[in-house]
């Protein structure tokens, strides 16, 4: 998580996968829409305004959502079932559309359902950050004082603890034992021991 602009954004928080996966269960994928309503929320608990920088996200959340139901059946309402076929276009450039082979009164009930997805994760979110509103603080005051904190950092806050010193990079590492002012002379990956 990162406070540094990255590109057109203001700050970052970066999901990295645990491990490689070619599928996502359906749990996984609401835990995801729930993340994604983050940064609004905390904008309006936190803040007591709203800006245009969670648009992406709320894209990116319907989105997910609108597949959950006309894609991948994860809908108990409507079951098992596309709703939406993909066409892709001939000409390079062009986006994937979607045709609807669906009745008005059944688009309906996926606007809906897409609709009861999206309002069950908003409102877990908000209530996850109203209820740990301390660490949310904490959070920012770490990344106040470092622009920039790890999973294990987070992983302190969330347990109650202190967050730990952020871990050297390649530019702040101490010099080597053994460099200026030590005894002991600097070892040469030749000279290294085998």
């Amino acid at each position: 998580m990162t406070i540094i602009p990255r590109g057109r954004a203001l700050g970052v928080t970066m999901q990295l996968p645990q491990e490689d996966r070619y599928s996502m269960e359906r749990e996984q994928i609401l835990e995801n829409i729930a993340v994604l309503f983050g940064g609004r929320i905390a904008e309006e608990l936190f803040m007591g305004q709203m800006t245009t920088g969670a648009s992406n996200d709320f894209q990116r959340a319907t989105d997910m959502a609108r597949r959950m139901v006309t894609e991948w059946g994860m809908s108990d309402a409507l079951g098992p079932m596309v709703y939406a076929e993909n066409e892709q276009e001939v000409f390079l450039g062009r986006s994937v559309t979607s045709t609807k082979n669906v009745s008005e009164a059944t688009q309906q009930k996926v606007d809906g359902e897409v609709r009861r997805i999206i309002d069950e994760q908003y409102g877990l979110a908000r209530r996850l950050l109203d209820e740990n509103r301390d660490k949310v603080h904490a959070m920012a005051h770490a990344l106040l004082e470092w622009e920039t904190i790890d999973a294990d950092q987070v992983n302190d806050i969330m347990a109650g603890r202190p967050p730990r010193s952020p871990k050297p990079t390649a530019s702040t590492k101490p010099p080597a034992a053994g460099g200026s002012g030590g005894s002991a002379a600097p070892v040469t990956p030749s000279e290294s021991p085998a």
